[in-house]
């Protein structure tokens, strides 16, 4: 279920285009928060910052070692308020498709990261193919299609996940993601 982590932690560039020494800081992070969590408890938040580029690079990262077969890029734009503009590179070539579908997709959205108890979403503002403006229910059916390929548990665009590593909040900036734990 790599999506719903890469859709909350930020941009993801193509695996070839990141930077391994931005990628190695943000794990360094992870390690910190996941030690820290139970200080944090009897010292209260603790917030640390990433930039975009740090992001793709994590991600970027995550995406190569676990080779992904399905999606093999995501970029987000981070704004103010939690907005998040992004595009997601889909490569099914090689399985058997609906004909509504090609072996090759872009989709642009953008929306807004949604956080309650816990939890997080991404709630749709707009989504596209390429540039056709297309219901979300199209890109719940590839992500159907990719999770029974995978054979990983599938989910909906609108599903509610667990915030990571620890993570109790995140505010975002212009091309920075403030994580709170």
């Amino acid at each position: 279920m790599l999506f719903p982590l890469l859709v909350f932690l930020g941009a993801v560039s193509a695996a070839d285009d990141y930077s391994r020494q931005e990628a190695q800081k943000v794990i360094g992070l992870i390690g910190r928060i996941l030690e820290e969590q139970s200080e944090a408890a009897a010292g209260g938040m603790r917030k640390v910052v990433l930039t975009e580029s740090e992001l793709n690079s994590y991600i970027a990262y995550r995406v190569e070692e676990e080779h992904s077969e399905i999606m093999r890029e995501l970029r987000l734009k981070i704004f103010p308020g939690r907005r998040l503009e992004g595009k997601i590179y889909i490569d099914l070539r090689g399985q058997d498709l609906p004909k509504i579908l090609k072996p090759e997709m872009n989709f642009y959205f953008d929306g807004t990261l949604e956080i309650r108890d816990n939890l997080f979403r991404l709630n749709l503002s707009s989504l596209y193919l390429e540039n056709q403006k297309i219901l979300p229910e199209l890109l719940n059916t590839v992500i159907y299609l990719g999770s029974k390929i995978q054979g990983s548990e599938p989910f909906r665009l609108d599903d509610w996940f667990e915030l990571p590593y620890g993570i109790k909040n995140v505010e975002t900036e212009l091309g920075r993601a403030v994580f709170h734990y």
